[in-house]
C-alpha cells in the first residue's frame, strides 16, 4: 500500500501574518463602532448656581453612520448618561454618501426623547445642500436648530444664554459670529454663554475672541488617528499634528470643549479613537 503525501502544512511566519491581519481588521472594525462614553468637567467662575452640576451630551460628526439598528445603541449610551440637555455639533450627514432618506429625523427622534436638543450645521450639511429643507425636518422632529442665534436655558432659578452659529460654509450674507456675539451682549448684558460652533480650528483665532465662556465645537475628528501622547495625527484638512482636537482648551479667557465625533467622513477611518459620546459636567468654582 502506498503511502499517503504528507499535508503542506504553512510556515509558522505565514500563520503569524495571517492572525496578524485578522486581529488588525477586528481592531480597526472596534475602533470604528464601540462607542466610548467620556466625561469632562470644567470648571467657571462665573458660572450660575442652578447649572452647577448641569450635565450636556455633546455629540457631532455622525457623517451618516449608524451605531446598532435605527441608532438604538447611540441612543441607549445617550440616555445611560442622563444629560440635561444634548448638543449636536454638525456634519449629520456626509458629503460623499449623500443624504439618507430619513436618517435626520431618525437621529432627531430618538435624541430629542431623552433631552432638549439643541442643532447647529457642519460643513457637509451645506456640502450636500438643501439645507433649509434638512433644518425643518430637524425641526419637525425635536430639534431646536440655532442658526446665527441665540436663547435662554433656564435651570433651578438661574439662566445661562446659549448661542449656535451656522458653518461658514453656509450662505455668503449670513450673520458674522461677531454680528451675533455683539447682538447678544445687546439683549443680555454680560451673561455666561456657551456657543456652539462646528469648526474646531477656528477658536484660536476667532471663536474665542468672542467672549463666549465655553465654546462647544467638533469637526477635527479627534485627530483622526491618535498616537500615544499627541492631540491628534491629522487634522480633516490632512495637515499633521493639529491642535485643539479632542477634549479641553482655554485661550484668551474662553474656554473650550472638542468632541472626538462619533463617524468618518468618506472613506476614512480611526485608529485610537473610538466614536465619543462625551458628557461634559459644568462646574462652579467655589471661593
Amino acid at each position: 500500500m502506498a503511502d499517503r503525501p504528507k499535508r503542506r502544512r504553512l510556515p509558522r511566519a505565514v500563520l503569524a501574518l495571517l492572525a496578524l491581519a485578522l486581529f488588525t481588521a477586528l481592531f480597526v472594525r472596534w475602533s470604528n463602532t464601540a462607542l466610548q462614553t467620556t466625561c469632562f468637567e470644567p470648571v467657571f467662575t462665573g458660572l450660575p448656581g442652578g447649572f452647577d452640576g448641569c450635565r450636556i451630551a455633546v455629540l457631532s460628526d455622525l457623517h451618516g453612520a449608524r451605531f446598532g439598528r435605527e441608532n438604538r445603541a447611540l441612543f441607549a449610551a445617550v440616555a445611560e448618561a442622563q444629560p440635561d440637555y444634548i448638543f449636536y455639533l454638525g456634519d449629520l450627514e456626509d458629503q460623499h454618501r449623500g443624504s439618507s432618506p430619513g436618517y435626520a429625523e431618525e437621529v432627531a427622534a430618538g435624541l430629542s426623547a431623552i433631552a432638549p436638543l439643541y442643532y447647529v450645521t457642519g460643513n457637509h450639511e451645506w456640502a450636500v445642500g438643501d439645507v433649509p429643507q434638512l433644518k425643518e425636518r430637524l425641526e419637525s422632529h425635536g430639534a431646536t436648530v440655532l442658526s446665527n442665534e441665540f436663547l435662554t436655558l433656564e435651570q433651578n432659578g438661574d439662566t445661562v444664554v446659549l448661542a449656535g452659529i451656522d458653518d461658514p460654509n453656509g450662505y455668503a450674507d449670513q450673520k458674522t459670529p461677531e454680528t451675533v456675539a455683539a447682538e447678544l451682549y445687546a439683549a443680555h448684558g454680560d451673561p455666561f454663554w456657551l456657543l456652539l460652533a462646528h469648526r474646531n480650528d477656528r477658536f484660536a483665532e476667532q471663536y474665542s475672541l468672542l467672549g463666549a465662556d465655553l465654546v462647544l465645537s467638533g469637526h477635527g475628528h479627534g485627530g483622526i488617528i491618535r498616537p500615544p501622547f499627541t492631540d491628534g495625527l491629522l487634522s480633516t484638512e490632512r495637515t499633521l499634528f493639529p491642535s485643539y482636537t479632542a477634549g479641553l482648551y482655554k485661550e484668551h479667557g474662553s474656554a473650550l470643549f472638542v468632541t472626538r465625533g462619533l463617524g468618518n467622513s468618506g472613506s476614512t477611518f480611526r485608529l485610537f479613537n473610538r466614536p465619543e459620546v462625551a458628557v461634559v459636567t459644568l462646574r462652579r468654582h467655589s471661593p
